[in-house]
């Protein structure tokens, strides 16, 4: 594959990069400790089966879907320079 003035295997290096970086924040977006009996936004109860199903669970569903929401809006990862990243 022609790559211009990159070495050979720096594109799948870049890919392989974004693809740990996104792990990386996945895995820190993981919920640790104890869950909260109770939301930390809105001091709602959360459901007992929510508190099981994610160890350490500190909002309710409707403020984690909030939560999300606003991630997903703001999330981008930078492609190391990618032509796709300089065009945002």
């Amino acid at each position: 594959m022609a790559t211009g003035w990159a070495r050979e295997g720096a594109v799948q290096e870049q890919i392989d990069a974004t693809i740990a970086d996104a792990v990386a924040h996945a895995r820190q977006q993981l919920h640790q400790g104890a869950s909260l009996s109770h939301c930390a936004h809105c001091d709602e109860p959360i459901a007992r089966a929510r508190q099981v199903a994610l160890p350490g669970v500190r909002l309710c569903v409707d403020c984690q879907t909030r939560e999300d929401e606003k991630r997903a809006h703001s999330s981008g990862y930078n492609r190391r320079g990618s032509k796709d990243s300089q065009l945002r």
